[in-house]
């Protein structure tokens, strides 16, 4: 249906799917999910089991569901399960995460990492069974070649990881974000054209064993540090 007080390019339909709850399960829901979340770690010791195609697949769709500048869901995901593929991203990363730990990072930056027992030693990067490498698409390409901007494009794309996060760790998978400075490398191993760019390498599998995760990731702000209110509470 067309609105004519709208562009002609704009077709509107009913909205589709949505559903009510009433106040109390709103709430119990809310609560719930919020408390889900609460288990999600992130984890860098993971077992090497493999994870099946149709849980990261269906994962991916759901990130892809995610609101974007004027809809041009500016992002693009390479899975990477092949054992030599991994290899080579975790040398391409290590040398980059070594040089950041040994010259370039600030002191500062450092005291903040120390807590988290992080270095630049990945093995995760090859003992994970998947990786998924994050791009931010500056541009989109017409069919006859022609290009368009995207807009909005860093919130888009962290709108998407986040829901992708936030899918695997429903789905019962631990994940790290993973982000080595600088990523170009990753265009090379993913055949990603130079336009795109990464900005997340996501860790993805089952955590080993035993695992063990430092208690200051666990540490979250409380609400009154996160946010306020403004205006009269409803209810």
């Amino acid at each position: 249906m067309k609105n004519p007080e709208l562009s002609p390019d704009c077709v509107l339909e009913p909205l589709p799917d949505y559903r009510e709850y009433p106040q109390a399960e709103m709430v119990e829901r809310a609560r719930a999910f919020h408390a889900e979340l609460l288990r999600r770690r992130t984890v860098r010791d993971f077992d090497t089991r493999l994870v099946p195609r149709e849980v990261i697949e269906a994962c991916l769709l759901a990130a892809g569901t995610a609101p974007s500048g004027a809809n041009q869901q500016p992002w693009f995901f390479s899975v990477i399960t092949d054992p030599e593929h991994k290899r080579r991203v975790r040398e391409a990363a290590e040398v980059e995460e070594r040089s950041f730990y040994e010259s370039r990072a600030p002191q500062e930056w450092l005291d903040a990492l120390a807590p988290l027992g992080t270095d630049w030693n990945k093995p995760f990067l090859e003992e994970a069974p998947v990786l998924i490498a994050i791009f931010a698409q500056k541009y989109g390409v017409h069919p006859d070649g022609q290009r368009f901007s995207h807009y909005y494009v860093p919130e888009s794309v962290g709108i998407a990881s986040g829901l992708l996060i936030t899918a695997l760790h429903h789905s019962g998978l631990a994940t790290l974000t993973h982000t080595p400075n600088p990523m170009s490398f990753l265009n090379k191993l993913c055949g990603r054209p130079t336009s795109e760019k990464p900005v997340i390498l996501l860790v993805v599998g089952y955590p080993k064993q035993g695992c063990q995760v430092p208690v200051h990731g666990g540490i979250k702000k409380p609400l009154s540090a996160i946010a306020q209110w403004i205006g009269p509470e409803h209810g």
